[in-house]
């Protein structure tokens, strides 16, 4: 393996220092003889998206490796050094095994009710066989599961909860015993308060959490991965429910229309907001930039947005960021991303467990 030198103002300590890359990892110990990758510039850790799904796509499954690879290039690309994978119907793991793709952390697969979630895409099981299915999904993922919490009921015409409080209370208790977190999928209002109750770990997307629930998430220390690129769908989801569902239509451009608002309240009430694209969905991967983007507009300092998505998104997944002895994964950019988000666009050198993986020369 290669060493380097770089010097820029890291981040977040906003110091201008030298730093050297040995043997893959970080050092500020001088190092001779190396390549210096960059003079100037501010360096941040690579960034987190924290809500995605490696074999997917928006023309559907993708289970060879090639294409999987593919997936995660776009996201490296875009300075998206660590992807949590959540939730994916076909095996990943060759992404994971790759040194010169993004960090995978996976979630194993989605965990649904039989006709309450989208075909073939989770396991699905019946109340009475969640915590057995929490338990191979723990064994499976790199430490997190993944649930379906909320879905529409066609018997009612709008959303509407998967799972009893009490099964769900007793589902992430086993989790958490097993040392996996919790992620859920929940859209709408009803499914909140029993998922929060049960101690989950990540709410995803989010769109029903309303000022009543917020000192509850915040207290518990549950973050909150928006995905607002995504939610930004919900109007094509109502568009082609509304003929038959009417009311659940209605529902869905309800939660868009207010998205912003709920996560700007959800950080203003210190609910650590995370970025993710859901990417694999109805997304194409490599979104980074366009989800940070909504988040700032959504009303979260572009500061906090950046620290989130960056190194506070790697040490809430257990990862190091610019320390003594950290694998070096990092970008530099020409100018500071938390004040220019045109930056983004720019990376001057991308670095993926002490590789130059991308970014441009100088």
């Amino acid at each position: 393996m290669v060493d380097y030198h770089l010097r820029g103002v890291l981040l977040p300590d906003e110091v201008e220092r030298d730093v050297w890359i040995r043997d893959g990892r970080l050092t500020f110990e001088p190092v001779p003889d190396v390549e210096t990758i960059a003079l100037g510039g501010w360096v941040l850790p690579g960034f987190v998206d924290a809500h995605c799904h490696v074999g997917l796509s928006p023309a559907g499954f993708v289970a060879d490796a090639a294409g999987q690879a593919d997936q995660a290039v776009r996201s490296r690309d875009a300075g998206a050094l660590v992807l949590r994978d959540a939730g994916s119907p076909v095996d990943n793991r060759s992404v994971r095994d790759r040194p010169d793709l993004p960090r995978l952390i996976r979630a194993g697969r989605h965990i649904a009710r039989p006709y309450h979630y989208i075909r073939h895409l989770g396991v699905e099981v019946e109340p009475r066989d969640l915590v057995a299915e929490v338990e191979k999904q723990a064994a499976i993922g790199d430490g997190w599961v993944k649930l379906v919490a909320d879905w529409i009921d066609r018997s009612i015409g709008d959303l509407a909860p998967l799972w009893p409080d009490d099964v769900l209370a007793r589902a992430i208790s086993r989790a958490h015993e097993l040392g996996a977190r919790v992620a859920a999928h929940v859209f709408g209002e009803d499914a909140l308060s029993g998922l929060i109750d049960a101690g989950l770990d990540s709410i995803e997307h989010g769109t029903g959490l309303t000022g009543d629930l917020l000192d509850d998430v915040s207290r518990k220390g549950i973050a909150v991965v928006p995905t607002l690129i995504n939610i930004d769908t919900f109007g094509d989801i109502a568009a082609s429910a509304a003929a038959k569902y009417p009311t659940y239509a209605a529902h869905m451009r309800a939660l868009r229309n207010t998205s912003r608002e709920r996560i700007r309240c959800a950080w203003e009430a210190g609910v650590p907001i995370y970025t993710g694209t859901d990417a694999g969905g109805s997304l194409a991967h490599g979104l980074i930039r366009q989800e940070i983007t909504e988040l700032v507009r959504a009303g979260v300092p572009q500061a906090e947005v950046i620290a989130q998505a960056s190194w506070r998104g790697r040490r809430w997944l257990g990862l190091g960021a610019l320390d003594q002895g950290a694998e070096a994964d990092l970008v530099v950019y020409d100018t500071d991303p938390r004040t220019d988000l045109s930056a983004l666009y720019a990376p001057r050198r991308i670095v993926l467990r002490g590789r130059v993986v991308g970014g441009r020369s100088g």
